[in-house]
């Protein structure tokens, strides 16, 4: 019997705009809400990035990161 999906933890997020129209995007792609879409890159992580792109863009968003705030 397949094991039922729960969504367990509930937290305040505060995302930019594009981050949002991205989560979106892929949600409506995907065939799911935003919970569960989150749910499912968060579960599936390291399969769903590369981590030398990703650690080359956190690196570029932190040194942005000041600026965007303002």
């Amino acid at each position: 019997m397949p094991r039922r999906f729960r969504l367990t933890r509930r937290f305040p997020v505060a995302m930019t705009e594009d981050g949002y129209r991205g989560l979106k995007t892929f949600a409506r792609n995907a065939g799911l809400d935003e919970g569960e879409a989150l749910s499912f890159l968060f579960e599936h992580f390291d399969s769903v990035t590369d981590s030398d792109v990703l650690y080359a863009k956190l690196r570029q968003f932190n040194s942005e990161l000041d600026a965007r705030k303002k």
